[in-house]
């Protein structure tokens, strides 16, 4: 994949740009990150898997790898992305032992992978290149391996606002959960199960403990599919 100077060009800013487009919601992004990421540790917990590798697949500024860490228990952390400016930052800002930044180009898949996290990226990919991109997180993972595919709910009237705001999204094509899972099934990924996360704002915070039993209703702010792909079946 070549470098992307588009989103060079938004490096710098990514978290002050993206934090004014979240001001509605009253939250900025370190709560929706560490929320997703906490919500996928429950997951897994219930499924009794563990992820010692670890990939952010369009990581850009790097945040959510030591969050993988922390939270998931991670012990080694690849972060992916085609913005060579946002992997300087990330670098520099998070990089240490057991985490990295890379190209797509420098990291081979090779199959080894307990987990791809991955959110808020395919809205930028072309929709004729998202099946290739699902190819590469396919073959980067170990059989029997789970990718966390995480996006923004369409249905979600703060959601589509949002996304009007943020001067990086103007390019945005969204995807509706059953297109995500189309999509997913026909890169080879067996679906494990689909959540929707994000229901009220800061506004409303005492109504969040309810957001537990609201995970089915399609109309939380972003959704997580959470696939598996298939280990070989024993003849």
């Amino acid at each position: 994949m070549k470098a992307s100077p588009e989103f060079d060009q938004f490096a710098d800013a990514y978290e002050t740009d993206l934090n004014q487009a979240l001001a509605a919601s009253g939250e900025d992004l370190d709560y929706f990150a560490r929320g997703r990421v906490a919500f996928l540790a429950r997951c897994l917990g219930k499924l009794d898997k563990s992820s010692r590798a670890a990939m952010d697949y369009g990581c850009g500024i790097g945040g959510t790898a030591p969050l993988l860490r922390e939270l998931l228990g991670a012990s080694q952390v690849v972060g992916v992305d085609l913005s060579e400016r946002s992997l300087e930052r990330a670098r520099a800002l998070y990089g240490c032992d057991g985490i990295s930044f890379q190209t797509f180009n420098q990291h081979a898949p090779a199959a080894q992978l307990d987990l791809v996290y991955c959110n808020g990226v395919f809205h930028h990919i072309p929709a004729d290149s998202r099946l290739s991109a699902l190819e590469y997180i396919y073959r980067s993972l170990r059989p029997g391996g789970l990718f966390a595919f995480w996006e923004n709910n369409p249905w979600n009237l703060g959601t589509r606002y949002v996304m009007a705001k943020c001067v990086f999204d103007h390019d945005a094509t969204t995807l509706s959960p059953p297109e995500a899972k189309r999509l997913l099934r026909r890169a080879g990924f067996a679906i494990v199960r689909t959540d929707f996360l994000f229901y009220f704002p800061r506004a409303l915070k005492a109504l969040r403990p309810l957001e537990a039993g609201l995970r089915h209703l399609p109309l939380g702010a972003q959704f997580q599919v959470l696939c598996r792909k298939p280990a070989p079946s024993c003849a």
